[in-house]
């Protein structure tokens, strides 16, 4: 059955040097109307979660988000998603130290760089929103508040802040940074989303 996510995995393998046929196909029949471009699954996780917090299907509403695989992909998915490509409005997020490839993306297209940039990074930018004590009353309901203890008495997290510590934290076993990204925007109150999220949201 065609759904977003076949569109998605078509969008992928095309990028990855296949052909673009089912990609065109698949927004056409669905029909697709936008892309939001992450770097990565937990970055979907988050804007998922926060489009629903919101009422909001973004797959039912035409628009794919997207993981890229890294930041270094995105001129490859804007050259066939955008202008060039399917012509869809693209909009994405990325860490502060990757916007110089989706700037150079962007303007390479021809587009206006309608994406959104995090100070450091997306669970950077939710730590601080959500605070550390909240962050860590949401680890432990998750059942992880003595895997965060273990992690806390390592030497290397001697002289990390406490918001740094939770950073390296999310990203210390596979799959953990995916669902702390819907655990984290799930407990966020409406008034302390983010900007770049609740901007990249307003556009989409």
């Amino acid at each position: 059955m065609a759904d977003m996510r076949s569109f998605r995995d078509a969008v992928i393998a095309w990028a990855a040097g296949g052909s673009g046929d089912p990609a065109y196909e698949l927004a056409t029949l669905l029909p697709v109307r936008g892309a939001v471009l992450l770097e990565g699954p937990s970055d979907v996780a988050a804007v998922e979660a926060l489009a629903a917090g919101y009422g909001r299907d973004l797959a039912a509403e035409g628009v794919c988000v997207l993981a890229m695989g890294g930041a270094m992909s995105v001129a490859r998915f804007i050259d066939r998603l955008g202008p060039d490509g399917l012509d869809l409005h693209l909009t994405g997020l990325c860490d502060e130290r990757e916007r110089g490839y989706y700037a150079r993306g962007w303007a390479r297209a021809g587009l206006p760089p309608d994406f959104f940039v995090c100070d450091s990074d997306l669970e950077d930018e939710l730590i601080r929103a959500l605070g550390v004590e909240r962050v860590t009353e949401l680890i432990r309901q998750e059942g992880d508040l003595r895997p965060l203890q273990t992690f806390l008495s390592q030497p290397a997290q001697r002289g990390r802040s406490p918001q740094q510590q939770l950073r390296r934290f999310l990203g210390t076993k596979k799959g953990r940074k995916i669902r702390y990204g819907r655990v984290l925007i799930e407990g966020l109150p409406p008034d302390r989303v983010p900007a770049p999220l609740e901007d990249l949201l307003d556009i989409v």
